[in-house]
């Protein structure tokens, strides 16, 4: 399906979409934000999108597993995923300056002043050893204090009181950082937390790695993928630019002189993550959409990894293809979160294409740091299909030859088999050598038409022959 020039990634019209598509459905009856929400979206997982209308003790309603799956991201953007990744190479490749509207639909309801968000929000718990209620689904908006950038990004806020919680800020973030820099002055920074926001804000929040280094300026980015410039407006409370298509914006300030204990929660990676002292946000307003439909996202499900799958692809693909020339395609793949696990289509056309499937995957280490394994095959192998990439593993592979291993390397430090980040990458050469390729062909069958009126789904009756089943 061919890239649109201009995209409607509206949020509200993602649901329609879906919608339209059968990829919605909807539970019915009272259900509870205390545990048994996220466990059904937890029972759902990778399916289709569930709407929770009649949430007990709130008048708003929750939808969560929106872009869970391939289906789900395909029927949301309406265009197929390779689509999808070229919309997020152009939003990488081609920003556009956001353009600044008067106001914003999340502003027609606004709380500034005696307001609970945990009364106001139907924020979830959502496992029995996480120690209170979490936004999850919220895209976190900043300035850097220094050059102006705008960031935006997934952070957890933990609810500690009417109008705070504490934020939960990795190391190396690009949130973080601005935090930091704004605390050496003594400042606080100002923030919004978009919950339900157009989808090319989603993935701008997603991109990480070295197609979107701390420079590049996500509000911008999140333009480029649509195709013309993000709506914007100013802040009620903040002097923040901040994506007028949201269902739900929080504002307030990452205190610099505040601190709060924080989790654990369970995280993506399927363990509960570390508990420790975080900066505390301080909420100075909350605005909602008339009639707003609240976004949870399930830490340790799938739709947490799938928002970063094609955006990660399309970063890695950008590299590669710029490095090597061999390379058709990548697949981040689900058993390796999306995030830890690659591998890469090459096609070989003279001996000279040999070798470049190694440098392929050395430059992939480097592109994506959490990066952990990498396989290539060559491109007569379905590279989405895993069965298919085992095949690759069990009849090209050698291992005495095949196994590159690149010793105390930085990943990701919620793996907890490494050293706090430092893990060792492997690279496996599942590639046929060019001169190999006539041998190593797969047998090939027919292409045949098979007419379905042909079918016969009672087929017991033609092997009334066998006799009765003992």
């Amino acid at each position: 399906m061919n890239m649109p020039k201009i995209i409607d990634t509206r949020f509200r019209t993602a649901l329609k979409r879906l919608a339209a598509a059968g990829r919605i459905e909807s539970i019915s009856g009272s259900v509870d934000t205390n545990l048994e929400i996220a466990s059904i979206l937890k029972k759902r997982d990778g399916n289709k999108a569930v709407m929770f209308s009649e949430v007990k003790g709130f008048d708003m309603p929750i939808i969560g597993n929106v872009l869970s799956s391939q289906a789900n991201c395909e029927a949301a953007f309406g265009i197929d995923f390779r689509g999808i990744r070229k919309l997020i190479e152009r939003g990488m490749t081609k920003p556009l300056e956001p353009k600044v509207m008067p106001s914003a639909p999340w502003q027609e309801n606004v709380h500034t002043k005696d307001f609970d968000i945990g009364k106001l929000l139907p924020v979830l718990k959502h496992t029995e050893k996480d120690p209170g209620r979490f936004v999850t689904g919220g895209v976190v908006i900043c300035k850097d204090p220094d050059s102006g950038t705008y960031n935006a990004s997934y952070h957890r806020l933990q609810l500690i009181g009417p109008d705070r919680t504490a934020i939960k800020l990795d190391y190396g973030r690009h949130t973080r950082l601005a935090f930091e820099r704004a605390a050496k002055r003594g400042q606080d920074l100002p923030i919004a937390v978009c919950i339900g926001t157009d989808l090319s804000v989603l993935y701008a929040a997603a991109t990480m790695g070295s197609q979107m280094p701390e420079s590049a300026d996500e509000l911008k980015a999140a333009g480029g993928l649509i195709g013309e410039p993000l709506p914007v407006c100013k802040g009620v409370t903040q002097d923040i630019l901040i994506p007028t298509e949201s269902e739900i914006v929080l504002e307030g300030i990452l205190r610099h002189d505040k601190k709060q204990h924080e989790g654990p929660f369970g995280e993506f990676i399927g363990y509960m993550s570390n508990e420790g002292d975080c900066p505390v946000f301080e909420i100075t307003s909350i605005s909602h959409r008339n009639n707003p439909v609240y976004y949870a996202i399930n830490g340790y499900g799938r739709e947490t990894v799938m928002l970063r799958k094609y955006v990660l692809e399309a970063s890695l693909l950008k590299v590669l293809q710029a490095a090597t020339p061999t390379v058709d395609d990548v697949d981040m793949t689900a058993g390796g979160l999306h995030r830890f696990h690659a591998v890469i289509s090459v096609n070989k056309i003279s001996p000279q294409s040999d070798g470049f499937e190694r440098n392929a995957m050395l430059a992939a280490f480097g592109a994506l740091k959490d990066l952990d394994m990498v396989i290539a095959v060559n491109n007569d192998i379905d590279i989405h299909d895993p069965v298919d990439v085992e095949y690759a593993l069990a009849t090209r592979m050698e291992a005495s030859k095949d196994l590159m291993v690149v010793p105390e390397t930085r990943g990701h430090e919620y793996i907890r088999c490494g050293r706090d980040g430092i893990r060792a990458k492997l690279a496996i050469d599942a590639t046929v050598p060019f001169d190999q390729l006539e041998r190593f062909k797969r047998v090939k069958f027919q292409d045949v038409q098979i007419d379905e009126k042909r079918i016969d789904t009672h087929a017991s009756r033609h092997l009334a022959w066998l006799g009765k089943p003992d």
